[in-house]
């Protein structure tokens, strides 16, 4: 009787998404019927496909000590990937980067920090190269990773970090423009100004190619994309694990100047982003002018029940809205 009950459950939970509708907030099931494990995380398309690539909590959730802040955390389980066709149904392609359990000297060894991973194609190398937050329990390594593959799948061999043109590098996405160039955008200067560097024709250095934009004014969870020809970003304060207010910016040019926008978010809890936190904005394939914001409802004392809030964006000539929805669907 409870093998029946399992197997209904988990029928149940697949069915449930595969009925084609997002429902922000609530837990959100593999096509194994296994909760999602992938925040902070962000999606490629390729080839038909999406791949989501996130951090991968483990299921113990602990507060590092001698830290000021709120420094909740689990081990670092490396880069997880989900691969889907439709957007609603995900399936578990395993941990694509794995943690170095051997070397504790390591980046990516199970007590470091690895967070944020994106990942985008190279054409002229034929290489998938992610782009991560590396640092270290108490967040004073402040540095960006590098890995790279031949399948979007893994797995990916990682290479280095860095802290670029040396500076330090923490809350961090990666861009690829549509004439091929890549960029990292990440927290620098003590989290109170944001760096935008042009990455080098193979996408694995940083270059000298680097502009500082809302300086002094310490916004982290960089999320970036393009419409009509314009740059945004949206992002957050700092306040560590707590929620606070999004705030958006657009530019004629990926490196700035940008102008701020405010708070897109609409409805009840925009103030707090819906308790949410920006990590990813999606472009849908075949739906010009239809993104997708993505934002991770942190658990800061149990992080792998964190939660995924993904929410339309709506545009009213160049600015832009996010409102919240129970269920929607794409149209």
């Amino acid at each position: 009787m409870r093998t029946l009950s399992i197997i209904i459950t988990a029928l149940i939970a697949t069915t449930t998404w595969a009925q084609g509708t997002f429902t922000p907030g609530a837990v959100w099931n593999d096509t194994d019927g296994n909760p999602i494990n992938a925040h902070g995380g962000g999606i490629m398309y390729h080839d038909g496909t999406y791949y989501w690539y996130g951090e991968y909590k483990g299921h113990h959730t602990y507060r590092s000590p001698g830290v000021g802040w709120e420094c909740y955390r689990t081990d670092a389980g490396g880069v997880s990937c989900y691969s889907s066709r439709d957007l609603y149904n995900w399936k578990w392609e395993g941990v694509v980067l794995e943690p170095d359990t051997v070397n504790p000297y390591s980046d990516i060894h199970p007590t470091m920090v690895i967070e944020r991973p994106k990942v985008v194609y190279n054409e002229k190398t034929g290489k998938f190269v992610m782009w991560m937050h590396i640092d270290n329990h108490n967040y004073g390594k402040a540095t960006a990773g590098v890995a790279v593959s031949d399948s979007p799948t893994g797995k990916f061999t990682y290479i280095e970090s860095m802290r670029p043109n040396g500076s330090e590098s923490r809350d961090i996405t990666l861009y690829k423009d549509d004439d091929g160039k890549a960029y990292i955008l990440f927290s620098s200067e003590g989290n109170g100004t944001m760096h935008i560097c042009l990455l080098t024709d193979d996408y694995l250095r940083p270059t000298t190619e680097v502009a500082r934009n809302f300086i002094g004014q310490s916004r982290e969870a960089p999320a970036v994309f393009k419409h009509n020809g314009k740059y945004y970003i949206v992002s957050s304060g700092c306040t560590g694990w707590s929620p606070n207010e999004a705030d958006c910016a657009v530019a004629d040019k990926i490196t700035g100047p940008y102008k701020q926008l405010g708070n897109p978010c609409r409805g009840n809890n925009a103030d707090k982003t819906f308790y949410g936190q920006s990590t990813f904005v999606l472009p849908v394939h075949g739906k010009p002018g239809t993104h997708i914001m993505m934002f991770d409802r942190w658990n800061k004392r149990k992080l792998d029940d964190s939660r995924y809030i993904w929410l339309p964006i709506d545009f009213d000539g160049e600015k832009f809205t996010i409102t919240w929805n129970d269920t929607w669907s794409l149209r």
